[in-house]
């Protein structure tokens, strides 16, 4: 048995909070889960918080922790799929439209001559004094 009456120990690490899930035994012979929260705050800090599951309580406990995680991923696929619907419903924004240049209208009809400059697709053409 390990320090403090521990069997299991196992740790999350998050950003700034860490959990662990200690499986433990008491004096009686009991054993239990612990679930603690450990957040960093101003530095050096922490606020600790932990929750105690005994054994004979942990089917009703999963089971309701099972619950909760399948309602959370219904909802976040259902939010996703509602933002999908609306993304597609929003008009799509005017595309810029260049004008074409002659030849691209007409292949073959015009083609660039020395007062005439070539700068890709867009022309610019010199003014006529």
């Amino acid at each position: 048995m390990g320090a403090r009456g521990e069997l299991f120990t196992t740790e999350v690490i998050l950003n700034n909070r860490s959990y662990f899930f200690n499986v433990k035994e008491n004096r009686t012979g009991d054993v239990f889960l612990q679930v603690v929260e450990s957040k960093n705050i101003e530095g050096e800090k922490f606020d600790r918080r932990a929750i105690v599951v005994f054994e004979e309580d942990m089917q009703k406990f999963f089971r309701g922790l099972d619950a909760s995680v399948t309602f959370i991923e219904k909802n976040r696929r259902q939010r996703l799929k509602e933002a999908a619907e609306k993304k597609s419903d929003v008009p799509a924004k005017s595309k810029r439209v260049y004008r074409k240049t002659t030849e691209e209208k007409n292949p073959g009809q015009e083609k660039v001559t020395p007062e005439r400059k070539s700068t890709g697709k867009l022309r610019v053409v010199p003014r006529k004094k």
